[in-house]
């Protein structure tokens, strides 16, 4: 039998593989997640909802079966605010503690066909906004583990589970990823389905999955996509890579701009052709504009909370987002989303020579409980659409993980698996 400790440390695809070939069983492997969780939950916090005893019986259940699906026994995390119908769904607030949705969203019903294994849900902040949950950073349990997505890349970084389900609005998916040293991935804007998954700032928001591999990730992109699972294309011989120092660079650590510089030496030295880039001035607007938008649909998303649990919300996101968003005129919030528009296409416009850009995930997690520190870094891809990777490839000063960015056009994000994953083989 497989030591336990070997199997908390598979990514998906080999979990999958080993269950398919009967080396492991389902119950197994489960079993082996909820060990690793018992152990190291007091430190990490990680998980909001577990209940052991239905995810061994839907692991059972399973082992009864022939291999029926591409992630047949895989556990998976979800995070809080993506409704499931056999746990709680409680959106980081009292406010809905106790809720009990009537059916699974469309994102954990797609997994579950596929084979995967709901272990729990995941640790979010509130109402996936600034107001931290209890998850502490698995590395360094003084800093952040970053949010919103908090529960989720936590639970993948400490071998608790392969896979999780994360939401991105700003850098819900890509900050945690990158603090907590896993592999993030925010779609093409649209490309998953939302139906079930609390909705934040709709202009915005995105499904985004935090694992252990681009193979996992562009495995489970097919599975919520409803597709037949495509293996990574092989990328171009020469890679065209654009380097990018974004209007906000001088806002990062000076380390973080070292380590971002030699990787693109590295990658030079090795084979890919690699350009400066830039994303100029012109998305300074982008700031003002996510602001707003992100504002104004949130406050209107939350009326029947405002209206009846104001005094339960947290002055920190009731004075601060909620209150901007109230404040906001239509006028204004129209004006930004035009602003959007015009990024979105000057952005396609820009990147359509490269075969990716590379820019900072942010820099290393401070010690903190402020779960959203630089914001201004994911802003421009978020209103973007763009697709991304965020790829655990640096240490920062401390000794702690600090991810890459790479980034598609829109509509690549298969081709975006094939730089990506040839990107981390050259850095590591």
């Amino acid at each position: 039998m497989v030591d336990d400790r070997l199997v908390v440390r598979w990514t998906a695809a080999q979990v999958a593989r080993a269950v398919s070939r009967g080396e492991v069983t389902c119950e197994q492997v489960v079993r082996a997640c909820l060990a690793r969780i018992a152990q190291r939950e007091p430190v990490v916090q990680a998980w909001h909802f577990l209940d052991a005893d239905r995810t061994i019986a839907a692991a059972r259940a399973l082992d009864r079966e022939a291999p029926h699906g591409p992630l047949h026994g895989v556990p998976f995390g979800a995070k809080d605010i993506i409704d499931s119908a056999d746990m709680p769904t409680e959106y980081g607030t009292p406010i809905h503690a106790g809720h009990r949705p009537a059916k699974d969203a469309a994102c954990i019903g797609l997994s579950r066909r596929a084979g995967a294994i709901l272990l729990g849900k995941t640790v979010t902040t509130e109402f996936a906004n600034v107001t931290p949950g209890k998850t502490r950073n698995p590395h360094d349990p003084a800093r952040t583990p970053g949010g919103s997505s908090s529960g989720s890349a936590a639970a993948v970084a400490d071998f608790m589970v392969p896979l999780a389900l994360g939401t991105q609005t700003t850098g819900s998916v890509t900050r945690p990823s990158s603090f907590c040293g896993v592999f993030g991935y925010r779609p093409t804007y649209g490309d998953f389905r939302t139906a079930g998954v609390m909705e934040a700032s709709g202009s915005l928001d995105t499904l985004g999955i935090s694992a252990r591999s681009v193979e996992d990730i562009a495995l489970y992109r097919d599975v919520l996509a409803g597709v037949s699972p495509t293996p990574i294309e092989k990328p171009a011989s020469k890679l065209h890579l654009g380097f990018c120092r974004p209007y906000y660079w001088e806002r990062l650590a000076p380390s973080t701009q070292k380590l971002l510089e030699d990787a693109a030496e590295r990658l030079a030295r090795a084979g890919a052709q690699v350009a400066e880039w830039t994303l100029g001035e012109e998305f300074q607007a982008c700031e003002r504009a996510h602001k707003l938008i992100s504002g104004f649909e949130m406050a209107r998303n939350l009326t029947w909370e405002l209206d009846h649990h104001a005094g339960r919300i947290s002055d920190k996101l009731r004075f601060g987002r909620l209150k901007d968003g109230l404040e906001c005129s239509y006028e204004s919030y129209s004006e930004m989303r035009a602003t959007c528009e015009r990024l979105r296409a000057r952005m396609d416009e820009l990147m359509a020579p490269y075969d990716a850009v590379l820019a900072p995930a942010g820099d290393e997690a401070p010690v903190s409980d402020d779960p959203v520190p630089h914001p201004w870094v994911y802003m421009a891809w978020t209103i973007g659409h763009v697709p991304t990777i965020t790829l655990p490839v640096f240490k920062g000063p401390s000794g702690m993980p600090v991810g890459l960015q790479v980034l598609a056009r829109r509509f690549q994000d298969r081709r975006l698996f094939a730089v990506a994953q040839r990107v981390h083989e050259m850095l590591t």
